[in-house]
């Protein structure tokens, strides 16, 4: 796979990649007139169009983008982890009306995406000989941390999850999802920090994840992995989310390149619904 980033020579658009930025601009369009973007019918038929001009194998490169559309690009993808942040919350509140929530996980719409995803990550890990931790950190781990419920409860019985994220509401009600299942709360840990102010504990996690909208440009991702490279422990591993193609409209793309620190041992783009990449590495 290549490793190439974004900061090299920009390549020609060709006519139907063209296409492609314009047709996904008058979606962006039409979703910044939106009062909110909380879940609505309106909402979610602007983001499904979306998704399915950007999921399809493309040979485009965000790299040819004009700085225009470099631009739209940027506020596109605040506007999906906006919605994306809404729509979690939404169902976080729905599934803790369930005396289990964890029973009816499978009520939030993208629940199998995020169950492929997390077995695609095992999958890396035992493929590429990572043990299975027994503390692993998911940071940006929101009000529904799906992919340390996937793991806990289907590959990981006896790990201990540490997730973080900036908002205290996300967590307590990611909290509250797994109160009822005390065998599982034990092992499900919600800090409220910015990883930029973990560094004590960094050390402490064999792996960690990196989820894809912490750091929602080229440079807030590379200072968080700037960080982690300088704390986290020699040998442990990171687990990244990135996008590839078209769906780098949707997602922040990590450049390689900025993987100062660690060795990159496998970079998988998936090409069905799961949408993001992911990137193995090792603190070197």
């Amino acid at each position: 796979m290549g490793k190439g980033g974004e900061n090299s020579c920009p390549a020609s658009m060709t006519a139907d990649s063209q296409q492609l930025v314009d047709n996904v601009e008058e979606v962006y369009k039409r979703l910044i007139k939106l009062e909110s973007l909380r879940p609505s019918k309106a909402v979610n038929n602007l983001f499904t169009q979306l998704v399915l001009l950007c999921t399809p194998p493309s040979a485009i490169d965000v790299r040819a983008l004009s700085e225009a559309e470099q631009e739209m690009r940027s506020k596109l993808i605040c506007l999906c982890g906006e919605a994306e942040g809404l729509l979690e919350h939404h169902y976080s509140a729905i599934l803790g009306r369930f005396p289990d929530p964890v029973e009816h996980l499978a009520a939030f719409p993208y629940y199998n995406n995020y169950r492929k995803l997390a077995r695609l990550e095992f999958g890396m890990m035992i493929d590429n000989g990572v043990p299975v931790p027994e503390h692993l950190a998911f940071v940006g781990s929101g009000p529904l941390p799906l992919t340390t419920l996937v793991l806990a409860t289907e590959h990981m019985p006896s790990t201990r999850f540490h997730n973080y994220d900036l908002d205290p509401v996300a967590n307590a009600v990611a909290a509250q999802l797994v109160a009822a299942r005390p065998e599982l709360s034990r092992r499900m840990a919600f800090h409220t920090c910015n990883v930029m102010d973990a560094a004590g504990r960094l050390p402490e996690y064999e792996v960690v994840f990196l989820a894809a909208l912490v750091g929602m440009d080229r440079r807030g991702k590379a200072e968080v992995i700037r960080h982690l490279a300088e704390h986290m422990a020699p040998g442990a591993f990171l687990l990244l989310r990135s996008a590839h193609g078209a769906r780098g409209f949707l997602y922040p793309v990590v450049d390689v390149d900025d993987l100062h620190g660690f060795h990159v041992i496998s970079i998988v783009h998936p090409t069905d619904e799961v949408i993001n990449s992911v990137i193995l590495a090792r603190k070197c």
